[in-house]
């Protein structure tokens, strides 16, 4: 018994200080005015390579139309498990998403991207609608959309 206490102290050390190199980090996604329904939007972390490696946000209640955020779907597999506990509701034209997430010190000026795909019902779907790295310098720095998105925004 004594041996486990032990492994489990020793995995606590060492899971601690990985739990407090992260940050708080805001997300502000405002979208275009457009016509259509609400928006779904997949906002995920890339690496140098562009293969994703984790989800940030999703907005969109029915995940049946996840599928049409094409690069985040495939990086993400659709696995409930990426976005479960990161998901709300599809945000409406002209409207603004605002999301606090923590991530991890290590993503930082390490060649890692912010990428956000979007989608409408019944409308043209956007892979990479957004593309920023992620670095201190860019923080509070908006970044142009292609599609529904006027402009992201991250700060630290």
């Amino acid at each position: 018994m004594n041996k486990i206490a032990l492994s489990l102290c020793l995995a606590g050390a060492f899971a601690l200080p990985g739990l407090a190199q992260a940050r708080p980090v805001i997300l502000t996604t405002q979208l275009k005015n457009y016509s259509g329904d609400g928006a779904y939007l997949a906002i995920y972390v890339t690496d140098a390579a562009g293969q994703y490696q984790k989800t940030l946000w999703v907005s969109g209640k029915k995940a049946k139309h996840y599928k049409n955020l094409r690069d985040w779907a495939r990086g993400s597999g659709l696995n409930r498990a990426e976005y479960d506990g990161v998901s709300g509701a599809s945000v409406g034209s002209g409207r603004a998403l605002k999301v606090t997430v923590d991530l991890a010190d290590t993503l930082i000026d390490a060649g890692f991207e912010i990428r956000v795909d979007s989608a409408v019902e019944d409308g043209r779907d956007n892979p990479a609608d957004v593309r920023t790295a992620l670095t201190t310098q860019g923080a509070g720095k908006p970044t142009p959309g292609r599609g529904y998105v006027q402009s992201f925004t991250y700060d630290m």
